[in-house]
């Protein structure tokens, strides 16, 4: 497929603004999806990350598009591959966000970049969002989304990395539709392959339903907040490395690397890498 590299790189420094209220409903039902009991009641300090559940994209039904997304071309440049995925993130938490309040973010396209993978081209576009609270920034977050074509039928799945096998946590998740649904429910996404199984594997090509690569890094901080509860995350960076499925169980792993850092990854149900994650505490 032609790419017009030009046409999306004209895409460079779009901006948009949003308003939000952190109201608690939601992190009530992320506390739950969790298997938790401890949500943010309004004045409390939200956890890292979990500021994923505002903000949320809310295109008109009729502005859909075949997979579940908005249709192409708004904030995000109209990039003509089938697949998009969030490959990864760097964020910093300059200061706590707290249930209840007032937020606003503005987003901006700061490039789009285009290479050549072993399956044919790939587009990375990213974007960044500050999100300030009473007038000053409190996350800033470069998201990388990437987009592909879809595999050739027969096409082999890539081997993959090992996984670290030095974990000094872990804990064993149950990635069944229903969690996957509930978190698509919380972030209103309606990327059809979390939750329609006949799309996922039928138009999309994969083995099962897709787990969110946000739920994933929601679930590596999780497992630091339940190993070291009084830490306080203030840069957080993950890289999706391959795609986990509801057909198996995965786990999410980790190990302190000094008294200030903290590498987190999933494991794949056969030991292969499917995420990387660094967490410095304040």
């Amino acid at each position: 497929m032609d790419i017009d590299l030009e046409k999306l790189r004209g895409w460079i420094g779009r901006t948009e603004t949003a308003a939000d209220t952190a109201v608690p409903a939601p992190l009530r039902g992320l506390s739950a999806a969790l298997d938790r009991d401890d949500a943010p009641q309004p004045g409390d300090a939200i956890p890292p990350c979990w500021h994923w559940l505002y903000f949320l994209p809310a295109a008109r039904q009729s502005a859909i598009g075949p997979d579940g997304h908005a249709e192409r071309g708004g904030f995000l440049p109209p990039v003509p591959l089938p697949r998009r995925m969030f490959a990864g993130s760097r964020i910093e938490f300059r200061a706590a966000l707290r249930a209840g309040q007032a937020l606003v973010r503005t987003s901006r396209i700061d490039d789009v970049r285009c290479k050549q993978g072993r399956s044919g081209p790939l587009v990375f576009v990213n974007a960044r969002h500050e999100i300030s609270a009473g007038g000053e920034p409190a996350v800033v977050e470069h998201q990388d989304i990437v987009y592909r074509e879809a595999p050739q039928p027969g096409e082999p799945a890539p081997a993959g990395l090992p996984a670290p096998a030095d974990a000094q946590w872990s804990r064993r998740i149950e990635p069944d539709p229903v969690l996957l649904f509930r978190y698509s429910a919380l972030t209103f996404n309606g990327h059809r392959i979390h939750y329609d199984r006949p799309y996922a594997t039928g138009v999309e090509g994969y083995p099962g339903l897709v787990v969110h690569g946000p739920l994933i890094a929601t679930l590596l901080l999780d497992l630091l907040r339940r190993e070291q509860p009084s830490a306080q995350v203030a840069r957080f960076s993950f890289r999706a490395m391959q795609p986990l499925f509801d057909t198996a169980p995965f786990e999410v792993c980790g190990r302190p690397e000094g008294e200030r850092s903290v590498k987190l990854w999933a494991r794949t149900p056969d030991g292969r890498l499917a995420m990387e994650a660094d967490a410095a505490l304040g």
